[in-house]
């Protein structure tokens, strides 16, 4: 099996999109995930290099150093979490990613860090956020129902939150709609 990193597949539209890359490149019995592409296909010199630049065209980058492919799986484990959350998380973040990346928790924040430029819990509160603009665009909650299904002590807590990331109150976002929305891979 070879595993593939890949920066910046961060949804399901971008899964398919890379499942095609690779198909297109000779890989079979392919499994892909947020973040990484498994298959059993070993690809030459020129296969590699074809495969790079058809996923750089569309935005996505082979990664190869270790370093890097740990950012990408904490980025990944945090948009599963928010995004697609299959249950309600009943530990702090940070114990989550300790557990499932099976690295001290001090380390992956460093690392991330020192890559990223930013800390993991502003990473964090920005994709918190993102699925927060969502959740009022849909209109599918009242905030009160948000601020619990994203963990939040209270809706002031997420309003206050939501102003210091966006500048916007969840009200005035609301009424702009989807304008001030982020793709995932910027946030």
């Amino acid at each position: 099996m070879h595993e593939f990193y890949i920066k910046n597949m961060v949804c399901n539209r971008c899964k398919l999109v890379v499942t095609n890359i690779f198909k297109e490149t000779g890989a079979d019995e392919l499994i892909v995930e947020l973040g990484k592409a498994i298959t059993n296909t070993s690809f030459s010199a020129p296969q590699l290099a074809e495969l790079n630049k058809k996923l750089e065209d569309v935005g996505f980058e082979l990664i190869d150093d270790r370093k890097s492919q740990l950012i990408e799986k904490i980025k990944k484990t945090v948009i599963e979490l928010v995004h697609h959350p299959e249950n309600e998380l009943k530990v702090k973040y940070s114990v989550y990613l300790e557990d499932k990346l099976a690295k001290d928790y001090n380390y992956l924040s460093n690392l991330f860090s020192e890559i990223e430029g930013y800390t993991i819990e502003k990473y964090i509160i920005n994709q918190k956020i993102e699925r927060v603009k969502e959740l009022l665009v849909y209109q599918q909650f009242n905030l009160s129902e948000i601020a619990y299904e994203m963990g939040y002590s209270s809706v002031s807590h997420l309003s206050s939150q939501f102003k210091k990331v966006t500048g916007l109150t969840p009200s005035e976002f609301k009424k702009m709609g989807m304008g001030k929305r982020k793709p995932l891979d910027e946030v």
